[in-house]
């Protein structure tokens, strides 16, 4: 299986299953000299591990699975600094319920990689929990990112993600202040009250939810990203698009582009203290595929959680032929994938910065 691998000069490998022994990942070209500690790296998966919302209460969004997550550094880190040698780590699995899965060894879910996975690996794939098109891959993601977020701050650069809509209720609100204070980790707690709502009732049918997911990178200095195949709008949304459940992406106006003209859509510029300043940031901070120092601005779209807990058609094989079945999906899973989403986004971002800042800056 290819592709586990990402970035040019700080390069991330993932691996493991969503049921195997664990999940991590392999950092190369971390500089020496990061200050960096397992309890950073923690603090990062314990905002995307299943099981609790952010108050600690049941949360109707996520799953009831509970993994604690807990990272192990296996290299790369000695007496709390990066060595500039590969930095590997660790996050064993200790909560599988493999049997839940039985009845998906030769039939497809609806919406899951299932197929196409079978149909690419000759049958052979681990078909306990998803194993590596599971969402719990993007564990190792975090981990890795919670890295490269150490390696931005350096260079004062922030990266901030929140959900802007779930279950169709859309926030009004940008209050970042709120993000860590809602179950939907949305910037506006009366929006996110309403979501967790819809998405209560959602999960009591059987059903599940979708949304979107803004991030704004603010402290990033004009000039980083290339012309043409490398632009970093580019390689962000490659990122992005590599999380399982996104479907879409957008830059600062995105596609209400198409219904603006020039006059209103191009960000007019003027110079303070000698240096040029936008007036507006519709083209979410990035022209040309080079950052222009203004906040990076993008939306992802998150689909519906495909494991719902209502029959549907789908089709099985048997003999190395395909017939119909129907499915009902047992286990444990999210209703709504939003708010442990958010600091995947944060983790694949802060991935695409570091590898540009290694070369650019």
């Amino acid at each position: 299986m290819g592709g586990n691998t990402f970035g040019k000069n700080f390069r991330v490998t993932t691996f493991g299953e969503s049921h195997g022994e664990g999940l991590g990942c392999v950092i190369d070209g971390c500089p020496s000299g990061l200050v960096i500690s397992k309890d950073i790296i923690q603090a990062a998966l314990n905002r995307r591990r299943p099981g609790v919302s952010i108050d600690g209460q049941n949360n109707a969004a996520v799953t009831s699975r509970k993994e604690n997550d807990e990272v192990e550094i296996l290299s790369g880190i000695f007496e709390g600094k990066t060595t500039g040698t590969p930095i590997a780590l660790l996050v064993r699995n200790t909560s599988q319920h493999s049997n839940d899965y039985n009845n998906l060894k030769d039939t497809f879910r609806p919406g899951h990689a299932d197929y196409t996975y079978d149909v690419k690996y000759g049958g052979n794939r681990d078909y306990r929990g998803g194993g590596r098109s599971s969402g719990r891959e993007t564990v190792a993601r975090v981990a890795a990112g919670a890295v490269a977020m150490e390696l931005l701050k350096q260079k004062g650069i922030s990266i901030t993600a929140y959900t802007i809509k779930a279950a169709g209720v859309e926030a009004t609100k940008r209050d970042f202040s709120q993000i860590e204070k809602n179950a939907l980790r949305a910037p506006d707690n009366d929006a996110a009250e309403k979501m967790i709502k819809k998405i209560q009732g959602l999960r009591e049918a059987g059903d599940s939810a979708g949304g979107i997911i803004e991030c704004t990178v603010t402290g990033c200095p004009a000039g980083l990203g290339n012309p043409v195949f490398e632009k970093l709008d580019a390689e962000l949304s490659k990122a992005v698009m590599s999380i399982g459940a996104i479907k879409g992406i957008e830059f600062g106006d995105g596609f209400a582009c198409a219904d603006s003209f020039g006059s209103t859509n191009n960000d007019a510029m003027h110079t303070e203290n000698g240096k040029p300043v936008f007036d507006t940031n519709h083209c979410g901070g990035i022209l040309g595929g080079i950052s222009n120092g203004n906040s990076i601005v993008f939306r992802a779209a998150v689909k519906p959680v495909p494991s719902i807990f209502k029959e549907q058609n789908t089709v099985c094989k048997k003999d190395g032929a395909y017939e119909d079945t129907k499915l009902k999906i047992q286990g444990r899973h999210d209703i709504c994938l939003c708010p442990r989403i958010v600091p995947v986004i944060e983790a694949m971002t802060a991935l695409v910065l570091a590898d540009f800042i290694q070369t650019d800056f």
